[in-house]
């Protein structure tokens, strides 16, 4: 039995569905979810769907009695997780589960990346319990710049304070495939991935390629964190979501997403979405 935590999210979900497609009986799949009924289409599918949450200890070890391999998606709720990964942990653990795969980020341990001390913390409760486990470090997903792309085909600008900094970004659906990899390998050895697409990226990359997909110009403008901030505020931002939209891109500036190309195709033995086919996508060419 393979279970996945946060089954109707966007990660999980995709992840459930690749198991279906990648051959795996629908009756040994279980979508962990807080709402059943967002799972409805999973359940007509034949997967087993269980209620649990990440607060819940008692319902995660029987929801996860019977699992072979757990793939824990990490929760959402910034300054919770700890808590609530350790939940899982510990009830995979009770439970006797197998292998457990969690989606981490990139070079946790090693990193000053506004995202990376929850996942870091979880990492090292996975080590303490002494279960069998494979990190999967996702690095940056295409989608996280699905509005920028929008914006810049209808104002022919973009801004940030990235510089030059590089991602390997992939789609949520290449890192979905990366873990449904991990979990049907019947030879899955624990250890650390770094999980990035195939190309190196940099938000002056983004710029070119809506320019020549739209056939317009469109101007890239590296701003100095402050100006970046302001930006953001008179976009309507509030003050703490665009502080952490900026230190983002001054972790990507100091190189805290350059984590290395491949690891994603490395597993799946398939080639990750491009730059020019996702804006295709997100414009809809």
């Amino acid at each position: 039995m393979i279970a996945v935590t946060g089954a109707t999210g966007q990660l999980g979900r995709l992840v459930v569905t690749g198991l279906l497609d990648a051959g795996v009986p629908a009756a040994e799949v279980t979508a962990l979810v807080r709402d059943e009924a967002r799972a409805a289409d999973l359940a007509a599918r034949g997967v087993q769907v269980a209620v649990a949450d990440y607060t819940d200890p008692t319902g995660l070890r029987a929801a996860l009695t019977g699992v072979d391999r757990l793939l824990l998606v990490s929760g959402s709720e910034v300054g919770q997780r700890v808590a609530q990964h350790t939940n899982v942990v510990e009830a995979a653990v009770a439970a006797g589960v197998g292998l457990l795969v969690y989606t981490s980020a990139p070079k946790a341990d090693a990193t000053t990346l506004v995202l990376a001390p929850e996942h870091a913390a979880t990492e090292r409760a996975i080590a303490a319990a002494g279960i069998p486990a494979v990190v999967l470090r996702n690095n940056w997903y295409w989608e996280n710049y699905d509005t920028q792309v929008q914006q810049a085909a209808a104002t022919g600008q973009l801004a940030g304070s990235s510089g030059a900094g590089r991602a390997f970004p992939a789609s949520r659906a290449d890192f979905a495939a990366a873990a449904v990899a991990v979990l049907t390998d019947e030879q899955a050895s624990p250890g650390v991935h770094e999980l990035g697409g195939d190309q190196p990226f940099v938000l002056a990359d983004l710029a070119a390629e809506v320019g020549r997909q739209t056939g317009t110009e469109v101007v890239c403008a590296d701003l100095s964190a402050d100006e970046h901030r302001a930006v953001l505020l008179g976009a309507g931002l509030d003050e703490g979501t665009a502080g952490f939209v900026v230190a983002l891109d001054g972790n990507i500036a100091a190189g805290e997403l350059d984590a290395g190309q491949g690891g994603i195709s490395a597993l799946t033995g398939r080639p990750t979405r491009t730059l020019a086919e996702h804006v295709a996508l997100v414009l809809g060419r």
